[in-house]
């Protein structure tokens, strides 16, 4: 019995977890490779163009229960549903599966192919069967191709979309440089700050590591205010650079690439420095008298003695700071321009606004791979397991 008691005393914890934080993500997630809108509100049609095998027309039975599916689903006031999903795929098709609902509830036949197409010549394109076919479900992968600006022709093959359209794999590298410049700026600026505190007598260490989590007592919203302030045009950092004579005019600080670098660094800098602290304690101070003893130079010591040991630290550290900066959302957000949101903007956009909760699942599943393998790859690399 004494080796169940852990695992209840973690029961509750791990329960809430499950219900609170993992089962929810998880269903978001879904949203990705799935399909809601069309196996639910039109079930019988949706199950008709599963069978159909893409080629040509769908049979007139097909039609004909997509239009009495239509018409019902008119009357019980869940059409918009399917006519934001097929509208995702093509423009205007909103318009069309109203119109449509219209014409059939005021009598147009509605038995074929051919009656449909009377209604609206729009069903006479193969394409708009062929987006109804995608929405069947019950999985898809329509919003992940469409994360990575690509789609599903009428005849299955993978295409890009039109350059006007074509938005997101260049929010997605955008937000990777961003968030690999951010930790590399945090390890070149961090392992000082974290050796000054790890070498450091008690009685200095203590302050210097309290200046260290003083952010950490500061919201982000906060300290993200306080870099708009003080990068403004007028603002103290460009007011000290034209007295030191480094510029003539202000510098485009704020609302630039630069001012996300400087705001993200600032507010991600702890989260690197702690982990790396933590690991620099435990390193013995004798290797390197050691090292120095045996004829090594200073240099040569730090680089083939210390640092191999602080390396789990390193990459512990980077690792946190870029996995928190892909999801950054309110320093680019205030900080940067348009041509700096990363791609949490974008999810923000189709989960609150536009209510196209597929592709901000798309968008989350295309940021938790590279995750994954970037923690897999620093494992084999160091050494280092994530706790």
């Amino acid at each position: 019995m004494k080796r169940f008691w852990p695992f209840a005393l973690l029961a509750p914890l791990l329960l809430t977890l499950l219900v609170a934080f993992a089962a929810p993500v998880a269903m978001m997630l879904m949203r990705g490779v799935s399909e809601q809108e069309l196996p639910v509100v039109m079930p019988r049609t949706a199950k008709a163009l599963r069978a159909w095998d893409g080629a040509g027309f769908p049979p007139d039975t097909a039609a004909a229960t997509a239009a009495g599916e239509m018409r019902a689903a008119r009357h019980a006031g869940t059409i918009n549903r399917i006519a934001n999903r097929l509208n995702y795929d093509i423009v205007g098709s909103r318009s069309l599966i109203f119109a449509t609902a219209a014409r059939l509830d005021q009598g147009a036949a509605g038995g074929s192919v051919a009656d449909l197409a009377r209604i609206d010549p729009r069903w006479g394109d193969r394409a708009t069967w062929s987006a109804m076919r995608h929405a069947s479900g019950p999985s898809s992968s329509f919003y992940l191709w469409a994360a990575l600006d690509r789609r599903v022709d009428p005849d299955g093959h993978i295409v890009s979309v039109p350059s006007e359209q074509a938005v997101f794999v260049e929010i997605l590298l955008r937000t990777f440089k961003i968030s690999a410049i951010v930790a590399l700026l945090c390890i070149v600026l961090g392992y000082p700050v974290a050796y000054l505190v790890a070498r450091a007598p008690s009685k200095f260490a203590n302050p210097l590591l309290i200046v260290v989590l003083l952010p950490f007592w500061t919201s982000t919203l906060v300290r993200t205010t306080a870099w708009v302030v003080l990068l403004q045009t007028n603002g103290v950092v460009n007011g000290l650079i034209q007295a030191l004579g480094l510029a003539q005019a202000p510098l485009p600080l704020l609302y630039s690439r630069t001012g996300v670098y400087i705001a993200m660094t600032h507010v991600l800098l702890p989260f690197f420095i702690l982990p790396l602290y933590g690991v620099m304690r435990r390193v013995p101070p004798d290797t390197l008298r050691a090292a120095r003893s045996l004829g090594a130079g200073p240099v040569s010591a730090f680089v083939r003695v210390y640092f191999p040991q602080t390396l789990p630290g390193v990459i512990a550290g980077a690792v946190i700071v870029f996995t928190l900066a892909l999801g950054y959302y309110i320093t680019p957000a205030l900080v940067g321009g348009g041509a700096d949101q990363m791609v949490s903007a974008s999810i923000a956009f189709y989960t609150n606004r536009s209510l196209n909760w597929g592709m901000a699942a798309a968008l989350s599943i295309l940021l938790v791979i590279p995750l994954g393998a970037i923690l897999i790859l620093g494992r084999s690399v160091s050494g280092w397991r994530p706790i």
